[in-house]
């Protein structure tokens, strides 16, 4: 069940994230998912937030939401 909702949430942040004009909005979503998905497995929200920020910031730079 955890993978599952786990995979379901990185597809719906991908496809949040693809949506997004800018930097600053990528992270915004991104913070918010990994707070989401942090919490969903029993993690640290903070490690979460940041994690997703980071990805957020970066997915377009590594070609995953142009």
């Amino acid at each position: 069940m955890r993978k599952t909702l786990t995979g379901a949430a990185l597809i719906a942040t991908i496809g949040l994230l693809s949506a997004c004009d800018n930097d600053f909005e990528r992270g915004a979503v991104g913070a918010g998912a990994g707070v989401v998905v942090s919490k969903a497995v029993g993690g640290d929200a903070t490690t979460g937030a940041l994690l997703g920020t980071l990805a957020g910031v970066f997915c377009d730079d590594a070609g995953v939401c142009d």
